[in-house]
């Protein structure tokens, strides 16, 4: 928890819990189903342990400053407890005050979070499939007409014992269940709780089934009054409920009734993302036990900020990334903002939009593994990667952030007239060098190597042809330039041909554009993709304008990742279509040519290309007249099977 006065409060529940004055146990009673502290040397975990912050409940703490370290190192000295324990603290915290006093990390999992900025049902059909969100709704609905809900504000828990003792008995059986270890919610731990500042923000929920309880839990509303914390359940095991997972259903009412409350978030505690995702989690914070004992060694530190690339231009060297992106990696779901200076009584539409942003850029990278050709990005990380408002946005940020007045682009023409178009704009001298062979699918890659230019930015699959370059030529290109390789990849899932994000690793000067509004169908979500060594992603930063990605795009993205079954599917549908459009145009009289395709589109070449256009017009068809770029010809997008039917119906029109 956020607030010092609630992490207090906790402390003085743990202390009853263990039936003391201060919170100091074994650390393997304090550990007891903690996975992470279990592995620990048996001396360590056998020794007496004084533990600081928000003790071992489930909200976590911020990190302790310097001298509240200091006096947690002077109270263990006073009550001669050898160890210390600060549970539960985010990575994303500074933990310099830990580590200099002598701390070690042990990792412990991530805490988990669900962000209701919608509908709860449509966010769970996004994390489990309609299947499992139509079973979860089932299996609450039933559960609601079987079982009857209460709820008991803790600081009137005097007021029904019998919901106490429900509570005490079930987590008494709890903890024998799991080998008989520390049951931090004994009657003492309950009382301390009801009796404390967090008292009239708690809840007891109890499900009975006639006069037995059969299933409680406690939740407790956040400081800054817009979220909800779950701090424990205990169900029956013998009650025939317990097989239809009363701990999913659970979670699942507490999401609709914060919903229905108008709260924001719903923090589940610790866990693994791969299990907390089915209960809507969308949020995973990492999170690290900080021990102080003899004898622990502290495990390699991570690496920090990376090294600016040799890349940035020289005035993006003499500035930092903008003020709210450097708390990028704090999320800051629990706390209370002042700093923003917006709207506080207009809604969620008045907060700026979340720029922790890992946790998506890491479901984006695991999700683009598991394609075809995407098998060499298992070495990418988010470090590795920039969300921008669109790749085409991404084209400005990288010739802003990389090249300076004087410095040349290269082009390959035809390709995608905005890659000139902002390179004008920023005044940097245009290299054209066209592509070359029957299928203009072949680089001149030695006039390209002559000129010398900073930036060279290839489109492949080519926009607007539609076929894939050379491979060995364009990996020539890369190993061979002095400047930087741009490949903008916006029609790659179209391909059975290998992305190039694989080689991000292995090359600093190689940028891999992508975007979510092709084959991932998320145009109006306006979500780009920069893919390229960390040094190049902090330069693209700089100069990035903070909040572009919002929170709706956000979102959509996440779900759209989660539900990629559906995306793969609709783009085989889309390949199959494009091939039967390719066979049937290939035929058509008034067609000379149609270009192989490996994108979503394809390249016509018309016998009377103004007739045919003028005849798509007044049959309120359109299409993309890209005969500026190479005569005669169009470029048509794969629809479905209707608007494909109608546009060869009005070509037909027009022999």
């Amino acid at each position: 928890m956020r607030g010092p006065t609630d992490a207090e409060a906790l402390q003085r529940v743990l202390s009853a819990a263990l039936g003391s004055r201060e919170p100091v146990g074994p650390l393997a009673q304090l550990g007891a189903g903690d996975d992470a502290l279990s592995a620990l040397d048996p001396a360590v975990l056998e020794r007496p342990t004084l533990v600081g912050g928000a003790a071992l409940y489930h909200p976590t703490g911020p990190a302790p400053t310097a001298h509240t370290v200091d006096e947690l190192v002077r109270r263990a000295e006073a009550l001669d407890v050898p160890q210390i324990l600060v549970p539960h603290v985010r990575r994303t915290d500074d933990p310099g005050a830990l580590r200099s006093a002598g701390f070690v990390p042990v990792a412990a999992g991530a805490e988990c979070v669900v962000r209701l900025t919608g509908d709860v049902d449509e966010l769970l059909r996004a994390r489990v499939g309609g299947r499992g969100q139509r079973a979860l709704r089932r299996s609450h609905a039933a559960l609601s007409r079987d079982l009857t809900w209460e709820r008991i504000r803790l600081s009137e828990l005097g007021g029904a014992p019998w919901a106490r003792d429900a509570f005490v008995e079930l987590h008494r059986r709890r903890a024998e269940r799991h080998g008989g270890g520390h049951n931090p919610y004994g009657a003492e731990a309950l009382d301390a709780l009801a009796g404390g500042v967090l008292a009239e923000r708690t809840e007891m929920l109890v499900r009975r089934r006639g006069d037995s309880a059969v299933h409680v839990a406690l939740t407790v509303r956040s400081h800054n009054g817009r979220g909800l914390y779950h701090l424990t359940q205990a169900a029956d095991p013998d009650d025939p409920a317990a097989d239809s997972d009363l701990h999913a259903t659970a979670l699942y009412g507490l999401c609709l009734d914060a919903r229905r409350s108008g709260l924001h978030w719903v923090h589940l505690g610790p866990g693994e993302a791969r299990d907390m995702r089915r209960h809507g989690a969308d949020l995973f914070v990492p999170l690290d036990h900080w021990l102080r004992a003899e004898g622990l060694t502290a495990r390699e530190e991570a690496p920090g900020e990376s090294a600016l690339s040799r890349f940035a231009a020289p005035p993006v060297t003499t500035v930092p990334v903008p003020g709210p992106a450097r708390a990028r990696h704090q999320p800051r779901f629990d706390t209370i903002d002042l700093s923003s200076n917006t709207n506080p009584f207009l809604g969620t539409a008045g907060q700026y939009p979340h720029l922790d942003t890992a946790e998506l850029a890491e479901t984006y990278l695991s999700t683009i593994s598991g394609l075809p050709g995407h098998e060499d990005t298992g070495a990418l990380t988010p470090d590795h990667l920039l969300f921008s408002s669109g790749s085409v946005d991404g084209v400005m940020l990288l010739l802003a952030a990389l090249a300076s007045p004087g410095e040349s682009v290269c082009v390959t023409p035809p390709t995608f007239p905005l890659y000139a178009h902002f390179a004008r704009l920023l005044r940097l001298p245009l290299v054209e060098v066209p592509l070359r062979g029957d299928d203009l699918s072949e680089l001149d890659t030695e006039r390209i190597l002559a000129a010398d230019p900073r930036v060279t930015i290839l489109c492949d699959p080519n926009n607007p042809v539609g076929t894939r370059l050379d491979p060995a030529q364009v990996r020539a290109l890369v190993t061979g330039t002095r400047g930087l390789v741009v490949i903008d990849e916006a029609y790659v899932e179209f391909s059975e041909k290998p992305s190039y994000a694989g080689l991000v690793a292995e090359h600093d000067n190689l940028i891999v554009l992508r975007t979510l509004s092709k084959a991932w169908g998320l145009a109006g979500a306006r979500c780009g993709i920069a893919l390229a060594q960390p040094g190049i992603i902090d330069a693209l930063r700089r100069v990035q304008v903070p909040f572009g990605f919002t929170d709706a795009s956000q979102s959509a993205v996440r779900d759209r990742l989660i539900g990629a079954r559906r995306v793969l599917a609709s783009i085989r549908h889309i390949r199959a279509e494009r091939d039967r459009m390719a066979r049937i145009l290939a035929e058509h009289p008034a067609v000379e040519r149609v270009f192989p395709s490996d994108a979503n589109f394809l390249l016509v070449r018309l016998h009377k290309h103004e007739r045919v256009m003028e005849q798509l017009h007044d049959a309120g068809i359109v299409v993309a007249d890209v005969g500026f770029l190479i005569p005669g010809t169009c470029r048509v997008s794969i629809g479905n099977r209707r608007a494909n039917d109608a546009l060869l119906a009005a070509f037909s029109a027009a022999v």
